[in-house]
């Protein structure tokens, strides 16, 4: 029995073409306010893919944000420490400008479900028109975090509900300070 050669996959063809070798830099953007067991999902696995990642706090100037940029790093840093390659930042303008003045060759994003999806594509494509060599990789989080996301998590405990299962516990108490809910 004869045994050919499988081609390549387009994902395999795609990297060679841009030249993009997994193991380099990679920048997980967000808000994080505050950072979720679904966005650690995220850091942690892309921070197992590439060499160095760069967790980067963004302003959003169309959020209010609960946590100050301050006070969200240091809940990352907390969340993270456990993992050497993951560098914590922040930064004010386009997500590619960042990208490229860290040498970035991978943007992470997650996705919770296909509703992420149409305005993921959005950003993807506007920063391929902006740097084409820098590639956005999508990592669906795991199904128990598929709900989740910051917002959820500040009006659950704004109001005293249970998130211990959504949060990390440095998280969750910070929370509560905000809030006044011990």
């Amino acid at each position: 029995m004869r045994y050919t050669e499988v081609p390549s996959s387009p994902f395999i063809v795609a990297l060679k073409k841009r030249r993009i070798k997994l193991g380099k830099i990679a920048v997980v953007p967000g808000t994080f306010d505050p950072i979720t067991n679904g966005h650690l999902d995220i850091i942690n696995r892309g921070a197992s893919i590439f060499s160095e990642v760069f967790v980067v706090v963004l302003n959003n100037s169309s959020k209010s944000p609960l946590f100050s940029v301050e006070e969200r790093m240091q809940l990352i840093i907390d969340a993270t420490s456990h993992l050497p390659n993951v560098k914590v930042q922040t930064f004010s303008g386009l997500l590619i400008d960042y990208a490229e003045s860290v040498n970035a060759s991978a943007i992470i994003r997650g996705l919770r479900a296909v509703s992420d999806f149409e305005y993921e594509m959005q950003i993807t494509s506007m920063n391929r028109v902006l740097n084409d060599k820098i590639e956005t990789f999508f990592i669906m989080t795991k199904n128990q975090y598929s709900f989740l996301s910051s917002s959820i998590v500040k009006e659950v405990a704004k109001y005293g509900g249970k998130i211990d299962e959504l949060v990390p516990s440095h998280v969750e108490k910070a929370l509560k300070e905000k809030f006044n809910t011990y």
